[in-house]
């Protein structure tokens, strides 16, 4: 039988069936570090972990000490979530699975609207690309009193994401928040956000409306550096203009965010 463990420093019970475990791999990118998650159905043994995140033994260690492992899922494909997912899942000895076959170990990829039912959770797949062609949001449904969304990079607890083009495209991204709002509107109440990065936030649906409208503002700017400097202006001349006030250590960052809103603005994404 799996004993009950105590949690150490950057490790917090949520939501009734989600515990965060905080990464070590703090930086402008990652903010705190990368969001790794274990979820557990009340009084079931086994657990799903969500994103493992950086290939470090300590932090592996505590996401396996939670109790037998029944399945491994992934977000997205970017490093700071993906690097030691193989590694865990072999550790674990289970099954790992997300959009993109070729990170899936002994298990299919995922499917849009696929409902897994694992370690006593049900667990709603979501395809929402845009901040990359892969990204994927997990819906738990009896998580609460309104469910959860475990939401990746397209959604952070604090700030925005970007588009990382050429991989991730703003239409897309725009379709996918369009998505979310529908989820949050359906829900008949508040659903919390179990975001890839940063704090939990507690509306979806007040976050979601929170990015479109930082998204439109986004756009306007582009448009108005566009009139400016010439319809053809380059990206990095947009985002001298647009992220003027941009530490230079997230510099690429805003060009790849830069690019997919002139690639929509052009029409060629």
């Amino acid at each position: 039988m799996h004993l009950p463990r105590l949690r150490g420093a950057g490790e917090e019970a949520v939501s009734p069936q989600a515990t965060l475990v905080l990464a070590p791999n703090p930086g402008p990118m990652t903010l705190d570090g990368t969001n790794s998650y274990v979820l557990r159905a009340p009084g079931s043994p086994g657990v799903v972990v969500v994103d493992p995140g950086p290939s470090d033994a300590a932090h592996l260690e505590r996401l396996a000490s939670y109790g037998p492992v029944e399945l491994v899922l992934l977000t997205h494909h970017h490093a700071d979530h993906v690097e030691a997912f193989a590694e865990f899942a072999r550790q674990a000895g289970a099954p790992a699975r997300a959009m993109d076959p070729a990170h899936c170990i002994d298990a299919p990829p995922l499917a849009d609207g696929e409902v897994i039912q694992v370690a006593g959770l049900e667990l709603e797949v979501m395809a929402t690309p845009g901040h990359t062609s892969d990204s994927v949001c997990f819906v738990l449904p009896d998580d609460g009193d309104h469910g959860s969304v475990l939401t990746g990079d397209t959604v952070l607890g604090r700030g925005t994401t970007i588009i990382a083009d050429p991989d991730g495209a703003l239409g897309p991204y725009l379709d996918s928040l369009a998505r979310l709002q529908a989820f949050a509107a359906s829900a008949g109440g508040v659903v919390t956000v179990l975001p890839g990065h940063g704090p939990v936030l507690r509306d979806l649906a007040s976050i979601c409306e929170d990015y479109v409208v930082h998204r439109g503002e986004r756009l306007a700017q582009i448009r108005a550096a566009l009139e400016r400097l010439g319809a053809d202006a380059s990206v990095e001349a947009v985002t001298d203009v647009v992220y003027a006030d941009t530490d230079a250590s997230v510099r690429g960052a805003a060009e790849a965010s830069v690019r997919a809103q002139l690639r929509y603005l052009r029409g060629t994404a």
